[in-house]
């Protein structure tokens, strides 16, 4: 496993948890990260991105304002920090890093830059 994503677990509308991603056995602190998601039925989204020295990130208009992301590189560890959660969250949250060093405040929107990718967490959000 390259990526581990921290468990997602059931929530009530209005409740925050937290994601986390470490990489194992590599390490992704010089590479962009991003959150994405897969609803039931529906195709994979972005949802969050940061550069590898945490200096940019950028969100999906869906979560702005409600998520963030930050990482923290002497532990390989990207966070997610998901606020006023909303059913229409739920779904399957996936982290991914594209393994290539940019400098400056590089991130990736494009799921097709990535090249490793966690196994998925569930969150599911009731109302």
């Amino acid at each position: 496993v390259q990526l581990q994503a921290s468990e997602g677990g059931l929530v009530q509308a209005g409740d925050s948890l937290r994601l986390s991603c470490a990489a194992s056995g590599r390490t992704f602190s010089t590479y962009a990260v991003g959150w994405f998601r897969q609803a039931p039925g529906k195709e994979r989204e972005f949802v969050a991105t940061i550069s590898w020295n945490g200096g940019s990130t950028y969100y999906a208009d869906s979560v702005k304002e409600r998520f963030a992301i930050y990482r923290q590189n002497a532990k390989d560890t990207v966070y997610l920090q998901m606020n006023s959660l909303k059913p229409e969250d739920t779904a399957v949250y996936y982290c991914a890093d594209d393994a290539t060093y940019v400098s400056g405040n590089y991130y990736l929107i494009d799921e097709r830059g990535y090249d490793y990718w966690g196994q998925g967490t569930q969150v599911t959000v009731s109302s």
